[in-house]
């Protein structure tokens, strides 16, 4: 793999760029402070911006790491600011590999762009990386993210039984993957 970073990337409808710290009210607003947005995830909904603020210091304080891939989801069409994030939540260099996560604000669900998202990095990544393998993960009580996996051409590997402790407690967890070579 030959690290790039969070590049700036563009789809159709979406620019996928780095955080800055005036994202700290969007992102808090918009999806970190929705107790429905992260029902289904690993991180604790923030019960104030100051939790979103040091979320933000944290990831900017990495860019500069080019093994480091964070990304705001910006709509186009809109106020500039982000509606969600995607990146690599996992780098596994040894075997050139990476764990993609992402989150989007409830009023952005089931309009394709958290697809539309993951389709870009699945081609940085690939084109740009180098990785061989790029693999996600979903609690089952969350089937709408397999969703989106799959809908980026993502192939179910398996369950993972009692493997994910999310804020709905202890549960199952699917994992998917798409290698290079299944392009």
């Amino acid at each position: 793999m030959e690290h790039k970073g969070t590049q700036h990337l563009e789809t159709e409808r979406l620019i996928l760029r780095r955080f800055t710290l005036e994202d700290a009210e969007a992102m808090y607003e918009n999806w970190a402070n929705d107790d429905e947005v992260t029902k289904f995830i690993s991180w604790h909904t923030h019960q104030n911006i100051d939790v979103t603020r040091s979320v933000l210091g944290d990831w900017v304080s990495h860019y500069p790491d080019d093994d480091f891939y964070q990304w705001a989801i910006v709509p186009k069409e809109g106020d500039g600011r982000p509606v969600g994030s995607i990146g690599a939540v996992k780098v596994f260099d040894k075997i050139s590999a990476v764990q993609i996560g992402y989150c989007i604000g409830r009023k952005w669900w089931h309009r394709g762009i958290t697809s539309e998202a993951l389709k870009a990095l699945i081609v940085f990544f690939f084109d740009e990386v180098g990785v061989e393998r790029i693999e996600a993960i979903h609690d089952t009580r969350n089937p709408n993210s397999g969703g989106v996996m799959e809908k980026c051409g993502m192939k179910h590997e398996g369950t993972l039984r009692r493997a994910f402790k999310g804020n709905s407690g202890i549960g199952d967890v699917k994992i998917y993957s798409i290698l290079k070579s299944d392009l």
